[in-house]
């Protein structure tokens, strides 16, 4: 993949990354935690807020501040906006950003653990998985081509 494409491909998660926070990532019946049908990452922010705040700013920070974070970085750095020096930056908050699918996964499986009503993912799972694996793929084809335009193959 060009150097140009992977940059238009970040971009695509600007879009990608907002819709998949509103969309249902799982329908639950008789969740206690949640009290509703559909449960999104947003939703999900929400009612952690009204039981626990500080494990709701935990789920704000790893599922939409730094990826979102990450792919505006990104894009500030691939467009010019920013110096190359951000890379730095952008390196920790890829590794961080990846927390988001252990809270998913974390959601499904606590559900699950309950053993109280029934639990079923639904498109908008698949659709967060896709951008946080899209994300993942961006990184990876940043830094191999970096390390080829590196003098010293080291990013």
């Amino acid at each position: 993949m060009g150097s140009h494409v992977v940059k238009y491909v970040n971009l695509t998660l600007l879009i990608l990354y907002p819709i998949s926070w509103f969309s249902p990532l799982m329908s639950a019946g008789l969740l206690p935690l949640f009290g509703k049908s559909e449960i999104t990452i947003i939703s999900g922010i929400l009612t952690l807020w009204q039981d626990n705040p500080f494990l709701s700013l935990i789920v704000v920070l790893f599922a939409v501040l730094l990826p979102i974070g990450k792919t505006l970085c990104k894009a500030a750095i691939d467009f010019g906006v920013a110096p190359k020096s951000w890379t730095h930056g952008l390196a920790v908050m890829s590794r961080f950003a990846m927390a988001d699918v252990f809270l998913i996964a974390l959601y499904i499986t606590a559900a699950k653990g309950i053993g109280v009503g029934r639990v079923e993912t639904q498109w908008g799972l698949y659709l967060f998985t896709f951008c946080v694996l899209l994300s993942l793929l961006v990184s990876v084809m940043s830094s191999s081509a970096l390390s080829r335009t590196s003098p010293s193959g080291r990013s």
